[in-house]
C-alpha cells in the first residue's frame, strides 16, 4: 500500500522547496579521533535495549578518521562490542530534511540503523511506541542491499503488527556509499535512498496515538549484533569486526 501511495500523484509528497537549502545542523566529521562531545552523547551497556541484541556499546567503538564516523562492531571474548551514538540535548528537531550518507557493514548478525526517537516522553509514561519513532534507514546482515524505512507509534508498531514500514533494494549498500534521507513536515513523513522514495507516511489528522510527530526528535547512529531481528538467522562469527561508516550528517530546516 505504501509504494503504491509513493507513486500515486494525487499525493502531494514533500520536496525541496518545503525546506532551507543550506544545513542548520551537520557533523562533517573532520576532526580525527572520538566523535565531537558538543553534537554527540554515547548511550552504553548491553542489557538487550529491548530486542535481546547482544553487544555491549562502548566508547572506544567509535571513532572519527579518515574524514568519517566510524561504529566497528567487534568480537570481544565470549561476547560483542559496538557503539551507540544520539544527540538527544544537544540538537533536536521538529520537521526538517535529514541527509546522512553512509556505507553500511555486511555479514548475518549486523543491524545497522540511522534513526529518531521523541526527545520528551509527552504522550505516556511508556516512552516506546507511545512517543513514536522514525527509521530512516535500517537493514539486517542475512538480508543485504535491502533497506528498510519505517515509522512507529501507538497506534503502529511492530509488536501488534500494524507498523508503517517499507523497502527499496539497494544491491551494493555494503560497498558503496549512499544518502539515506528524512523528509518531515507536519504532513508528511517519507524517507528516501539516493532521492528515491522509499516510505511515505501521511498524517492521519487523527490524534497523538497515530501521529506523535510534532515534537521534537533527535537522531541515533547505532550497529547493534544479533537481536529480535538482526539475529534471525544466527550470527556468523567469522565475519568480525565489521563497521557501519558515515561521510556526514546535514539537516535543513523546514520552511514553516
Amino acid at each position: 500500500m505504501l509504494c503504491l501511495l509513493c507513486a500515486n500523484p494525487l499525493w502531494a509528497q514533500p520536496d525541496l522547496g518545503e525546506f532551507e537549502s543550506v544545513p542548520a545542523w551537520s557533523d562533517e566529521f573532520n576532526s580525527p579521533g572520538q566523535p565531537d562531545p558538543t553534537k554527540w552523547t554515547f548511550q552504553l551497556g548491553n542489557d538487550g535495549w529491548g530486542n535481546q541484541e547482544l553487544q555491549n556499546y562502548t566508547e572506544r567503538n567509535a571513532v572519527v578518521e579518515d574524514g568519517r564516523l566510524k561504529i566497528w562492531a567487534r568480537r570481544e571474548g565470549q561476547g560483542y562490542t559496538s557503539a551507540r551514538l544520539n544527540t538527544r540535548g544537544k540538537a533536536d528537531f521538529v520537521y526538517g530534511r535529514f541527509m546522512v550518507r553512509a556505507r553500511v557493514p555486511r555479514g548475518r548478525g549486523t543491524w545497522p540503523a540511522i534513526w529518531m526517537l521523541a526527545s520528551h516522553s509527552d504522550h505516556s509514561p511508556e516512552y516506546w511506541p507511545d512517543n513514536g519513532e522514525i527509521d530512516i534507514m535500517e537493514c539486517v546482515g542475512f538480508n543485504p542491499g535491502l533497506i528498510h524505512g519505517s515509522i512507529h507509534t501507538k497506534a503502529f508498531n511492530h509488536i501488534i503488527r500494524t507498523q508503517k514500514t517499507a523497502t527499496l533494494s539497494v544491491p551494493d549498500a555494503e560497498n558503496s556509499f549512499h544518502d539515506y534521507e528524512l523528509r518531515w513536515t507536519p504532513e508528511w513523513i517519507e524517507t528516501r535512498v539516493d532521492d528515491k522514495p522509499v516510505l511515505v507516511f501521511k498524517n492521519p489528522q487523527e490524534s497523538w496515538k497515530e501521529w506523535p510527530f510534532d515534537r521534537p526528535f533527535h537522531i541515533l547512529l547505532n550497529l547493534a549484533v544479533g537481536g529480535s531481528w538482526g539475529g534471525q538467522k544466527g550470527v556468523d562469527d567469522s565475519i568480525w569486526p565489521q563497521c557501519l561508516e558515515v561521510d556526514f550528517v546535514r539537516v535543513y530546516n523546514y520552511k514553516s
